[in-house]
């Protein structure tokens, strides 16, 4: 499944985005670089099984194991001691860059209650694009019965791209579902 994705992107994207930007190098045409997926645990610092399910979970989603992100200082608003977990990331490339990015894309974000498209103006422009995701029950990987919680996180999808209208092409060819404004 994950080579489906980059074979489409060698074989037809390629050719459809130097037509449509008029690249003069193969190089010049965006690709996909890494995707993090991050979640934030405000929880995590008094919780440590919400921190041990997330990375479960999160591991089960992308396939990877993801790595504890620690408060750099300590924030007395928040009950923050400096070095306490109060995160997961995970950043995934090639192979599996292209296999989460199809299951997202195919599986996952067609499961989202009253779906009508992502935002198209979630770019960085830099040619970036982030999404935040509300539940994680819409991947196909996670059981219902097994999680404790409902949590969301953040997707960044990181591409070569200058400028978002480029990113944008890229990402549309891909099949990312935009909704029209």
């Amino acid at each position: 499944m994950a080579a489906r994705l980059k074979s489409l992107y060698q074989e037809t994207i390629v050719p459809k985005l130097i037509k449509q930007f008029g690249y003069t190098n193969i190089h010049q045409v965006p690709k996909l670089v890494k995707i993090t997926v991050n979640r934030g645990l405000g929880e995590a610092a008094q919780n440590a099984k919400a921190l041990e399910s997330s990375l479960n979970e999160i591991a089960m989603i992308t396939g990877q194991k993801p790595v504890v992100t620690r408060a750099k200082k300590a924030i007395a608003g928040f009950k923050i001691r400096q070095g306490m977990p109060v995160g997961i990331a995970v950043t995934l490339r090639g192979e599996r860059m292209y296999a989460f990015l199809d299951r997202l894309i195919n599986l996952s974000l067609p499961r989202i209650r009253d779906f009508r498209g992502v935002s198209p103006k979630s770019f960085d422009g830099r040619g970036n694009y982030t999404l935040g995701i509300r539940e994680q029950l819409i991947f196909p990987e996670v059981d219902y019965d097994s999680i404790d919680q409902i949590r969301g996180m953040d997707i960044s999808i990181i591409t070569t791209a200058k400028t978002d209208e480029e990113g944008r092409a890229l990402l549309k060819e891909m099949g990312m579902p935009f909704r029209e404004q």
